[in-house]
């Protein structure tokens, strides 16, 4: 039994597909069974638990050979956050596999986690990665580079829906996108292993920069329509002064400043070299698979 815990997101929704592809017995803990309903599968048990509570977890686990750890608080309300969710979830989820034995633990971080990374959700990644690697669990953490579904749907989409398209900052900043598709597949290689714990990057084949990006949208999908910009000191400003109104929000908007400052680039030639069968996905397939052949909208994290 694998347990996804997450698995009702846009990465656990590819992991447990994949998985009950292969015939691979699947356990999904969500909050909301709802959100699972497209999951349905003889292979695929859905139980409901908060990633918060710790009698939920411990059943959750039970019975699991390998835990996946895919999801995030990135753009959680209330008391879901980076810190509540990517910490101190993984923290509960980390103590239930030690206590249960699992064989592998797979966490899903983000490729530039630091302790002292500007945005939280990398700062609370890199703690989770460090319990990890304290448990004594062996381990696979993967850490992708910005999803390409989740920035073509925040800068391509609205080229579809409304003929406009904002970006964040300058949009001249290099940044490596990853399909959500090829992290599942990473993900999925990973409880095949039985070797030592590893740590590996995934990213995709082409740095492009947000600007690119919609361009790249509008000509393949064939629109015209309008780029506009959010100056850079607006959004320093509204990343300080939204921070006690709109926590969410305000994460969003610095996570726009890191990512027209901050070097986001990525060298994808080490992991294709090591997982040659796992070919990258280039953004033009990301469009025409998910805007143009009709399989858009995805489940959303």
């Amino acid at each position: 039994m694998i347990l996804v815990a997450g698995g009702s997101g846009r990465l656990g929704t590819r992991v447990v597909q994949l998985l009950a592809e292969r015939g691979r017995r699947v356990r999904v803990l969500t909050r909301d069974p709802a959100r699972a309903h497209h999951l349905v599968d003889p292979l695929v048990e859905i139980v409901q638990g908060d990633i918060h509570d710790p009698v939920a977890v411990e059943r959750a686990v039970a019975g699991a050979s390998i835990v996946i750890s895919a999801f995030h608080g990135f753009i959680g309300t209330g008391a879901n956050s980076p810190e509540t969710v990517d910490w101190q979830g993984n923290q509960t989820l980390i103590r239930a596999s030690v206590a249960a034995g699992i064989e592998r633990f797979i966490l899903v971080s983000v490729h530039g986690a630091s302790s002292d990374h500007p945005m939280s959700l990398f700062r609370m990644k890199h703690r989770a990665e460090q319990a990890l690697q304290a448990s004594g669990l062996v381990s696979t953490i993967i850490r992708p580079t910005a999803y390409m579904e989740t920035w073509v749907d925040l800068i391509g989409a609205p080229l579809l829906r409304t003929g406009k398209t904002r970006l964040f900052g300058r949009g001249a900043n290099p940044i490596n996108f990853v399909s959500v598709a090829d992290v599942a597949l990473h993900v999925e290689l990973a409880t095949n292993e039985t070797g030592p714990s590893r740590v590996i990057s995934v990213g995709g084949p082409e740095n492009l920069t947000f600007q690119q990006l919609a361009e790249t949208f509008a000509n393949v999908a064939g629109v015209a329509g309008t780029i506009r910009r959010t100056p850079l000191p607006m959004m320093r400003a509204m990343a300080v002064v939204l921070r006690p109104i709109n926590p969410t929000l305000a994460r969003q908007v610095q996570a726009g400043v890191v990512m027209d400052t901050q070097d986001m680039t990525f060298d994808p030639s080490e992991i294709i070299r090591c997982c040659p069968d796992i070919v990258p996905t280039p953004l033009t397939t990301v469009i025409v698979r998910d805007y143009l052949n009709g399989t858009h909208p995805m489940p959303q994290p």
